[in-house]
């Protein structure tokens, strides 16, 4: 390819609206142009790291024996309502109506769709186990569609989904899905990712596990255990809880605190610190509007999603007002709710002795509560995020915080939507059961900002040589010398021919301009001619990553850069 004719502009700036270090990159290299928010064309460079990508994963999902289909897009409504979704997913799923007014929605994933053409297909234990996956665009209508390619509205992804005659049977295939997608990711050249147990969310089912590229840049909370490598998104992280002081210090009391209503305010109006007060955190739930309260140590914080599993429900903030509770003064003693309301205790104040909570009347806080003698019969949930520096609950190492991207998941569905869509097959007993399917997706365009996020520099993009949009970037300066040209035009021929991936920058302008655009671009491996090396019968080779620079003679040009394009590809594969 010739740089002059390739479809993208170069540019120094940062452009608008953009902060993260690949989405700036990747306009900036021209390989992406936003057509909308969270909506983006992929321009010829990122077209070609993209199916790179593809090919990789598409290699991995033979090799564990699926299957490749294409499932549409758009999909008609009660397709959707046999499995429950259309009402329960809310407004990140974008739903239309065709020209005869009939309700349809756009592809978010596709469970419903692989369910209904595994349906009469499928008809006996025998067909079983069978995998089938497809790598398809998909739209979801994010709230907050962000970063570029990390979070976007329209997206391309590799979903798969499997059906078990049995637990054990899908326990088993989901172990080689596992592992296969621990090597796509060493064959994309990522070195630094985690794989950590996750939430189920909209999906379903009871086993997940995320794996998620570690980088500042990412969204998600880690926790990781540095010395046994339990790793888990925070959503679902456990750990031990330290200690709580059980002394008590004197009877109830009751106390006016005014305007203090916050824990901190509370906490300096009474002179005492966050972990001798309990706050009370309010929700209600979505399915019923019943009325949700979470009592934490004062020092802790809501794990939402873990409230939310224990509710079945999502949450949305409470009105207190509407339940009559004096938000800021909401305590754990003589909480009048409605009948069918939640009230859930954390784990975190198991055996606090004196602590402060709120009077449940304005103004006034109570001191001196004991958890022992006052709420003796209370239970206790884990409903509180993990902090950095907790005990791992399975080796007592203090536990780690760090952040990721999540570029793959993988989850046990279980019989889900095989049930409520009817879906059965003849089991080795005789008798019609729903089959157990497992799914598993990764988010391509995610994987391909994600290596930016772990590579890129200042100086810009850094791609591995397995999924480099090209191998080799040929870079003469002085194309207006004769035999700048003569000679470079020979080697991009050469290269050509050889099976070398070759982008070539025959533009006729500064040495600058080609340099700055060639580290930009981040092309594995950078050729310069120029009428010095040609002189010295020699091209100078840099390599991108490492920065690493050296000369090599012109007749052995060719045969070096192979030696080195696959060098680079079997270091790559050596970690699988």
């Amino acid at each position: 390819m010739k740089l002059g004719k390739l479809l993208g502009t170069r540019v120094k700036e940062t452009p608008n609206g953009a902060n993260l270090k690949s989405h700036i990159l990747l306009l900036r290299a021209g390989y992406i142009k936003q057509i909308s928010a969270g909506i983006f064309s992929l321009l010829p460079p990122a077209q070609r790291v993209s199916l790179k990508i593809q090919d990789i994963i598409r290699d991995e999902m033979n090799k564990v024996g699926g299957q490749e289909v294409l499932f549409p897009v758009v999909m008609p409504r009660e397709l959707w309502d046999m499995s429950g979704r259309y009402s329960s997913i809310k407004s990140e799923m974008a739903r239309l109506k065709d020209r005869a007014g009939h309700d349809m929605v756009l592809g978010m994933t596709h469970e419903e769709a692989a369910v209904f053409t595994a349906m009469n297909n499928v008809t006996s234990h025998e067909d079983l186990p069978l995998m089938v996956y497809q790598i398809q665009t998909k739209f979801r209508d994010e709230p907050r569609a962000r970063g570029g390619l990390i979070r976007a509205r329209e997206f391309t992804m590799k979903d798969a989904y499997s059906f078990h005659a049995t637990q054990e049977d899908l326990e088993s295939y989901y172990k080689k899905v596992y592992d296969a997608y621990v090597r796509i990711y060493k064959r994309i050249g990522f070195k630094n990712f985690v794989v950590v147990e996750g939430d189920n969310g909209m999906m379903g089912g009871k086993v997940s596990h995320e794996y998620m590229a570690v980088t500042p840049a990412g969204e998600d909370s880690l926790v990781i255990c540095p010395k046994c490598h339990y790793s888990s998104n925070m959503e679902v992280a456990v750990s031990v809880c330290e200690e709580n002081d059980s002394t008590e210090t004197g009877e109830m009391e009751e106390v006016f605190t005014g305007n203090a209503h916050s824990i901190d305010e509370v906490c300096a109006f009474l002179e005492t610190d966050k972990t001798h007060t309990a706050k009370a955190v309010c929700y209600t739930a979505d399915t019923d509007g019943s009325a949700v309260v979470a009592f934490l140590r004062g020092d802790c914080e809501i794990n939402e999603v873990k409230l939310q599993k224990l509710v079945l429900s999502e949450l949305s903030i409470m009105d207190t007002d509407k339940f009559g509770l004096p938000a800021g003064n909401i305590g754990c003693l003589n909480l009048n709710l409605p009948e069918g309301s939640h009230v859930f205790f954390d784990k975190s104040l198991k055996n606090l002795g004196s602590f402060v909570t709120g009077a449940n009347k304005a103004d006034f806080h109570i001191k001196n509560v004991s958890m022992q003698r006052d709420l003796p019969n209370v239970e206790f949930v884990d409903i509180a995020l993990v902090k950095e520096g907790q005990t791992c609950v399975h080796c007592g190492e203090k536990l780690t915080l760090t952040r990721g991207i999540e570029i793959g998941n993988i989850f046990q569905l279980g019989t889900r939507y095989t049930k409520a869509m009817g879906m059965k097959v003849n089991m080795p007993d005789g008798v019609a059961r729903e089959p157990i399917m497992g799914c598993y997706g990764i988010g391509v365009g995610r994987s391909l900002a994600s290596i930016i996020e772990e590579k890129g520099d200042e100086k810009g993009l850094v791609w591995p040589m397995t999924i480099a949009p090209w191998q080799v970037h040929l870079c003469p300066l002085r194309m207006d010398d004769e035999n700048v040209s003569a000679v470079a035009e020979e080697f991009y021929k050469s290269m050509q021919e050889s099976g070398i991936e070759v982008l070539y920058d025959e533009r006729n302008v500064s040495a600058g301009i080609k340099l700055t655009d060639s580290e930009l671009m981040g092309v594995p491996i950078r050729v310069v001619i120029s009428p010095k090396t040609i002189a010295n019968g020699e091209a100078e080779i840099t390599m991108r990553e490492s920065g690493e620079k050296f000369f090599v003679k012109l007749p052995e040009l060719i045969s070096e850069l192979k030696c080195i394009i696959q060098d680079e590809i079997d270091q790559i594969m050596s970690k699988i």
